[in-house]
């Protein structure tokens, strides 16, 4: 399983869940976990996902991710959970 971690943050507004979620998806990738806050107005969301049977390459999705966010006004970060792994490590 390819577990991926997806962090979203910023100003509140109405559809920010739909279009991530809808990007994923689109393209075959499985939501195994997410959680959301909001703060202060502050937007916060964490995502679990597998890619195993995306279709597309992890960069590809990164730079998607990174324009769905523009486009709505969000910050969307896309990291491999080994690097999270690699960091308890050590």
């Amino acid at each position: 399983m390819k577990k991926t971690i997806i962090t979203v943050v910023g100003k509140d507004t109405v559809g920010i869940i739909a279009r991530v979620c809808q990007y994923l998806a689109d393209n075959n990738c499985n939501i195994l976990d997410i959680s959301q806050t909001i703060t202060g107005g502050i937007f916060n969301m964490m995502m679990v996902v597998d890619m195993t049977e995306a279709g597309k390459r992890f960069s590809d999705i990164q730079k998607d991710l990174t324009a769905v966010g523009e486009s709505i006004g969000v910050v969307i970060h896309v990291q491999n959970e080994e690097i999270f792994d690699m960091m308890h490590r050590i």
